[in-house]
């Protein structure tokens, strides 16, 4: 039986980060994840964790709301089949951020999507994930293929697994999107078995490629069939139901030109 992609990180909230600008933006860019197979998505704009302990966060989240409501409307209209929510990207700013309220989680689920500026993670990021955590957030770091500081034994993304977070990685990032480094970065991980969830991280806009079906073609081709299954449809469906990922095999490959960078890189 063929599933369906469930994509749980894209910007298609119109105006309100560096995603979707307008409602035509955001139910062009559904229609282009609808025709790739995604039949279910949560919208995740970006947010900044430090907002939580300011004074104007009842207002910015206010704000938010509208805008949901909005483009909610108009994708249930126009595609009443379609699985659509919200959730946030939250960009870590703050060692003591409050994640209580539900509409910073994905989705109603106690899942987070999180991440670093200038995707540059602190020193004491394993312990910041770690009370996330233990405070029953279940963090979800994105697209760590695209962070400096990761070595080639890939320490960084243990330990942030090891503090209980799980880890999404970009299509994009499988088709070169985000250049070599991280396309190297990317099948490293899936080849020791640290990756959790493939997303899009659409930005929603006619100009932007959609890069699900290119990065799904690459994966498979180097053997990848039965994780893009489990990455891009098992895990974010049961996402989607509250629960944890089931785990990821590593990939075996014998692609020629992986086998040469990691002989380069090592």
């Amino acid at each position: 039986m063929t599933r369906s992609y469930g994509d749980f990180h894209s910007h298609l909230v119109p105006g309100v980060d560096d995603g979707s600008r307008t409602l035509a933006d955001a139910l062009h860019s559904i229609d282009r994840m609808v025709s790739a197979g995604v039949t279910h998505v949560i919208t995740t704009p970006h947010f900044r964790a430090s907002l939580t302990v300011d004074r104007e966060f009842g207002a910015y989240m206010a704000f938010l709301d509208r805008r949901w409501e909005a483009v909610r409307r108009a994708v249930s209209d126009a595609y009443p089949h379609l699985d659509f929510r919200r959730g946030l990207e939250v960009r870590l700013d703050t060692a003591a951020p409050d994640l209580s309220d539900p509409r910073l989680h994905l989705g109603g689920t106690p899942f987070v999507l999180v991440e670093w500026s200038m995707f540059t993670a602190p020193p004491d990021a394993p312990e910041l994930l770690a009370r996330l955590a233990a405070a029953g957030h279940a963090p979800i770091v994105a697209h760590p293929e695209r962070y400096g500081g990761i070595d080639k034994d890939l320490v960084a993304l243990r330990a942030w697994k090891e503090a209980g977070a799980l880890l999404q990685g970009n299509y994009g990032s499988l088709a070169g999107q985000n250049g070599p480094r991280a396309r190297r970065l990317i099948f490293q991980m899936l080849e020791e078995g640290l990756l959790d969830y493939l997303s899009s991280d659409f930005h929603g806009r006619p100009e932007y490629t959609f890069h699900l079906s290119d990065g799904a073609t690459e994966l498979t081709r180097r053997g990848g069939a039965g994780q893009l299954d489990l990455l891009g449809k098992v895990n974010p469906r049961r996402l989607f139901e509250g629960k944890r990922p089931h785990p990821v095999p590593p990939l075996q490959t014998d692609d020629p030109v992986t086998q040469m960078l990691h002989g380069f890189l090592r």
